[in-house]
């Protein structure tokens, strides 16, 4: 490889960085907004479950949620 060659090769892997960041970018847009679509669809279900009469105690073992957070997420219905 020549050294002109090897400055090339630098530039062109340079040039791809903010092409990659970008991709990247994207990707965690895309996953941070599936990760909020699926708390507000369990949010939805949590309560869907409290209207049908299931047990707070039981929400919480189900969700992993503590009571508290339960509490928050119904009262924000």
């Amino acid at each position: 490889m020549t050294l002109e060659a090897a400055v090339r090769k630098l530039r062109m892997a340079e040039a791809g960085v903010p092409r990659a960041q970008e991709r990247a970018a994207q990707i965690i847009r895309e996953a941070r907004e599936k990760v909020d679509q699926a708390r507000a669809d369990l949010a939805e279900e949590i309560r869907a479950a409290d209207r049908a009469g299931m047990r707070q105690v039981d929400i919480v073992a189900a969700t992993g949620y503590s009571r508290e957070r339960i509490r928050q997420i119904l009262l924000d219905s």
